[in-house]
């Protein structure tokens, strides 16, 4: 079967280490289901795993890719893949298992015809939900679903800041603040991405760093040590900063005085559950919110979109695409 699969590391340049060709189709266990795979998108951990971040000599070749939507083998159902890969005896949140792994960590990614997965690791896709819009959830948009909806203390509507404008959870987190009626500032070192996040919903857009006309209720923090001081600066007494990722470094000055005297709230988030995935859904449904798709190529030409990714010129996401 065909597939795009990290061959070896390479640090320095990440894309030298991808492969795109056919495989033999891996094995996976009797109990997991195939899924057909139509559409696949890029996150920023296929670029780590290329770099050697997160998995181990021994499991290369490795197919890379998180997200996917296809069709289940055998039942012919639509659906949307999650990505967490957890203990099959375990209940509740699969993100809180200590041993969850992602795919293309342990198990083939879906960048591929065909990717093994449990069966309650599917969703279903509506109709109404694009193969390219449904591949784009899983990870970026279902992450920053639970820092927005679930770990920012925000009962009511209020002001959020989301530092790193253009980044695949930043702007997901943008996109379904806004949707979800609060007023959204965001932050971005460079102008060109200015009007992009506000075509996706951010009020006013201002450098890393700048004082903000007043102090916000939330901050979605994805970039880490070059924005750390700032979002703590930026909030109001009692407000709450969920960190999900540390782009830029992941030792930031702890500023312990302001997080005590001021009582602020530091909440770390990861990834989604398979329940959240399907109130993401529902919630594009109903609010009909969709992804921005910067690209969408073949999976033959996945190279492209890895060194569009890698350089920093996506705008929204990149979709791989199968047949």
């Amino acid at each position: 079967m065909f597939a795009v699969t990290a061959e070896k590391f390479s640090p320095a340049d990440p894309v030298a280490g991808l492969r795109a060709g056919e495989i033999e189709r891996p094995e996976a266990p009797d109990d997991w289901t195939w899924v057909r795979v139509r559409a696949a998108s890029l996150n920023h951990h296929d670029l780590w795993t290329l770099r050697g971040v997160g998995i181990t000599q021994e499991r290369l070749p490795m197919v890379l890719g998180c997200d996917a939507a296809g069709v289940e083998e055998g039942t012919g159902r639509e659906v949307i893949v999650h990505a967490v890969i957890a203990d099959p005896a375990a209940t509740g949140d699969e993100t809180t298992d200590p041993d969850r792994s992602l795919l293309s960590e342990r198990h083939p990614g879906t960048f591929a015809e065909l990717v093994a997965v449990p069966r309650r690791n599917l969703v279903e896709k509506p109709s109404w939900l694009s193969w390219e819009d449904a591949a784009c959830l899983p990870v970026a948009w279902l992450t920053a679903w639970r820092m927005v909806r679930h770990r920012a203390n925000l009962d009511r509507p209020g002001t959020v800041l989301v530092q790193g404008a253009a980044g695949g959870v930043a702007s997901a987190a943008i996109a379904i603040a806004h949707a979800s009626g609060h007023r959204v500032w965001a932050t971005t070192r460079s102008e060109d991405k200015v009007e992009f996040a506000r075509s996706l919903g951010a009020e006013q857009v201002f450098a890393v760093g700048d004082r903000l006309p007043e102090c916000v209720d939330a901050v979605i923090e994805t970039v880490g040590e070059a924005t750390w001081a700032h979002s703590l600066r930026s909030l109001r007494p009692g407000g709450t900063v969920v960190v999900s990722g540390a782009t830029s470094g992941a030792n930031p000055p702890a500023d312990l005085a302001r997080v005590f005297f001021l009582q602020l709230r530091i909440i770390g988030s990861t990834m989604g559950s398979v329940g959240e995935l399907c109130e993401l859904v529902e919630f594009l449904g109903e609010t009909g919110l969709r992804p921005v798709i910067d690209r969408v190529l073949p999976m033959q030409r996945a190279a492209e979109a890895f060194r569009a990714m890698a350089a920093g010129e996506l705008l929204g996401k990149a979709v791989l695409t199968l047949g």
